[in-house]
């Protein structure tokens, strides 16, 4: 429901997040639990999560970290290696431990050097996952260092998606975190299988804005953010009504000094606006109608799952985002940190 003050839509899930571990879980999960029934949580840990005991144990301590006034399902994922065990995994799945498992390509991103090294290496687990109807997550990107860094989620859908596609037909795939016009239009033509989720800074900003008076590293993340195109093809896909795109924040808190050091650490912290980020682009681009499919529909829809049963209201408002927040001691800027948007999570009805 909709008027011209407030926004009522079914509560909405992430489809893709980072809760981390330890001290740090403690003082980011409330902030994705107060908004999301669901969440898909990423295993790339260090240790990464690749069995079904670990992923019980880690699933126990988002549980026992997020406040009892919430209602929140951490939905886990398990880590793909060159030498994962299918029958881990079909187990996993089958005993309603494993959600899906996600693929990182070695060295793309945050914790991934145990990644997968050659798409040949998994065959069989790939087979075992389209037989019994196990999502595959991809973080699609190429590592090749010949390869540009803006280039390379492009050649990854023409070396490898378009490769898994072809030879697992019946795979139920969700291309994560798509930064590309190239990754829209290779979603849109293929099979009701293939679906991809869209961040809320990549809906925002360009590879421009990450240079903007100066190098931004808060606004750094992997894939990277590219060029206006990609971004207008990113918006139009989102808020199109189509049920291949959905939400999923890629929520990846790091510290400031993190941020801001030699490392330069990928992540984008925006979980705690992600809801009223995703409005104010809906409201931008006059689809506000698209919002409650994108948010709360096409996730569950394609995962098989029903809808949340309660209601999420928002409301047409300013809100002043900090410029820090303080996470069990530690400093970390928030996307739009520092900045107005004119939409406000009012809380569940």
């Amino acid at each position: 429901m909709t008027a011209k003050n407030n926004l009522t839509i079914i509560q909405l899930d992430d489809w893709h997040v980072h809760v981390r571990d330890a001290g740090v879980l403690a003082g980011v999960v409330n902030f994705t639990a107060r908004q999301f029934g669901r969440a898909i949580i990423m295993p790339n840990l260090a240790p990464p999560i690749t069995s079904a005991a670990a992923a019980r144990d880690y699933r126990a301590r988002i549980l026992a970290a997020v406040d009892a006034k919430y209602d929140f399902t951490p939905l886990m994922t398990c880590y793909l290696t060159d030498n994962i065990d299918q029958g881990e995994i079909e187990t996993g799945f089958m005993g309603g431990v494993f959600t899906a498992c996600k693929l990182y390509p070695a060295g793309a991103t945050t914790n991934s050097d145990h990644g997968v090294t050659d798409i040949g290496k998994i065959t069989n687990v790939l087979e075992t996952m389209q037989r019994i109807g196990m999502p595959l997550l991809v973080h699609g990107e190429v590592t090749d260092g010949d390869i540009d860094i803006f280039d390379r989620e492009a050649v990854f859908i023409d070396r490898i998606m378009s490769k898994i596609t072809r030879d697992f037909p019946g795979l139920k795939i969700v291309f994560e975190h798509i930064t590309t016009k190239q990754a829209v239009d290779f979603v849109k033509e293929s099979s009701a299988n293939i679906a991809a989720t869209i961040t809320p800074h990549h809906l925002v900003y360009n590879r421009s804005a990450i240079f903007e008076g100066g190098i931004r590293p808060h606004l750094y993340c992997l894939p990277i953010a590219k060029r206006e195109v990609h971004r207008l093809a990113l918006r139009a896909a989102a808020t199109s009504g189509s049920a291949k795109f959905f939400l999923g924040t890629d929520s990846a808190p790091h510290s400031i000094d993190a941020k801001q050091s030699a490392c330069g650490c990928a992540g984008v912290f925006n979980a705690p606006f992600a809801l009223e980020s995703y409005a104010c682009v809906f409201d931008q681009e006059n689809a506000l109608d698209k919002l409650e499919g994108f948010a709360s529909l096409h996730g569950p829809d394609f995962y098989g799952l029903e809808p949340n049963k309660r209601k999420i209201v928002l409301e047409r408002a300013d809100i002043d985002v900090p410029k820090t927040l303080d996470i069990m001691g530690t400093k970390i800027i928030p996307f739009h940190g520092g900045e107005k948007l004119n939409w406000r999570f009012a809380g569940l009805v």
